[in-house]
């Protein structure tokens, strides 16, 4: 009886390998689209690239061979790339089309190179966003061609703030106002502040494609955008044709709960990974009041009926550093509110900042959670009293209508909310 052993291969030639046929297939899905597109580049050349990129950069790696080896493979693609672009200028073919190949073969030979120095998952990420832009061409000129010089203004203050910004702020300090000292996490609270401007651009770009198609989509994702931006439009709509008080009061229901919706979202996003317990707490009552809007909107609207609706630009940078503004106003005050008067200080503070922004008082407490200076009972009673304080402003506005029929069931169905929020609160707070 003879015991046979099998020698496999050792285990950095076997990812060697894995790395160099992973590198081959990103380069093969990166050319799919040229293929398919008939570039004078396809599946093969892609591919070709991209192996070329992985070997020159597994013999960097391992081997005595200079990192020269890498940046020459490097320029013998731009090489290629520049006589692909003056190819198309001077022939038939389309002098973009060939540059958008020769940066895709670029990118390919990138990809080559990460997959091979072992960055697998950036590899793949680069690839995959590459030939998603490919695929998208259309859909992409379309949307740049469409946008107004506020939209185009608004998205590049919004990526100032997001990928400029951002990252220059530091990840935690502290406020000294000589009585208190407030921990603060500038990054984290930056983000909420880009986390709300985002939502309402990407909501704005939603009601502005399909704001006449449904009152689904004008009411609810209005409501992410602006949900006083909804009830000013239905106010107009109901002046203009008193038999639209039926689905307008449905729109401003559906603003509510896509304004709870929101903070919901803050309140348990914000606080998945902080070291804190996820603020399940919130859940019930903002699920309440979200739940009790679409129940009543569902029951009462005429959904035959539809209504454009047209928003401004819900996002500027004035309007992002106001928000900022309010935001750390309503956590300082917040914070000397309960040291001084107790939890009931910082309740006031987040019923008055509600008025303005439910959001601001929403990411206040959740900040105030995560530093341990709230608990969450305490930090869910606050947002959902900033969101009761929000639907009072709604009903407010609605009640300036000379329609009786329409602010009057505003007025009732809002105070139904209320009672929802109000009774999931007291199963927290039980």
């Amino acid at each position: 009886m003879y015991e046979v052993t099998l020698q496999v291969a050792e285990g950095p030639l076997d990812e060697t390998v894995v790395r160099i046929a992973l590198a081959g297939a990103l380069g093969m899905f990166l050319g799919l689209e040229r293929e398919w597109s008939q570039k004078s580049a396809g599946i093969r050349t892609f591919s070709l690239i991209s192996l070329l990129a992985a070997v020159f950069t597994i013999l960097v790696l391992e081997t005595a061979v200079g990192e020269s080896l890498l940046i020459l493979g490097g320029l013998l693609v731009i090489v290629q790339g520049v006589l692909l672009a003056v190819q198309g200028l001077t022939g038939d073919e389309d002098a973009g089309l060939s540059l958008t190949t020769s940066v895709s073969m670029l990118v390919a030979y990138g990809v080559g190179a990460l997959v091979a120095a072992g960055f697998i998952i950036e590899g793949v990420t680069v690839a995959v966003l590459s030939s998603l832009l490919l695929v998208l061409k259309r859909e992409l000129h379309e949307f740049a061609w469409g946008l107004s010089r506020e939209e185009m203004r608004s998205t590049v203050e919004f990526a100032i703030l997001a990928f400029v910004i951002y990252p220059l702020l530091p990840a935690e300090t502290t406020l000294d106002l000589g009585v208190l000292t407030i921990p603060l996490e500038p990054q984290v609270i930056w983000l909420m502040v880009v986390a709300v401007a985002g939502i309402g651009i990407v909501n704005y770009a939603i009601v502005s494609t399909y704001g006449g198609r449904g009152i689904a989509v004008t009411g609810f994702f209005g409501g992410l955008a602006s949900s006083t931006a909804v009830v000013g439009t239905m106010l107009d709509h109901v002046r203009q044709r008193p038999e639209a008080a039926s689905y307008a009061v449905a729109a401003i229901l559906l603003a509510n709960a896509a304004m709870a919706a929101r903070n919901l979202a803050i309140a348990v996003g914000f606080t998945i990974g902080s070291g804190s317990a996820v603020l399940v707490e919130a859940i019930i009552p903002l699920g309440a009041v979200i739940l009790v809007a679409f129940a009543i909107a569902g029951l009462t609207a005429d959904w035959s009926e539809s209504g454009a609706m047209e928003l401004e630009s819900p996002f500027s940078m004035k309007n992002a550093l106001g928000f900022g503004a309010v935001f750390l106003v309503v956590l300082v005050f917040g914070s000397l509110a309960e040291t001084w008067f107790g939890t009931l200080g910082f309740y006031a503070t987040a019923v008055a900042s509600g008025f303005v922004s439910s959001a601001g008082a929403t990411t206040s407490a959740v900040v105030l959670y995560r530093g341990g200076q709230l608990g969450a009972p305490e930090a869910t009673i606050a947002i959902l009293l900033a969101t009761v304080s929000s639907i009072l402003v709604k009903t407010a506005l609605a009640a300036t209508s000379s329609n009786h029929s329409f602010r009057n069931q505003v007025a009732a169905y809002s105070v139904l909310l209320l009672i929802g929020g109000a009774l999931a609160t007291l199963l927290v707070v039980i």
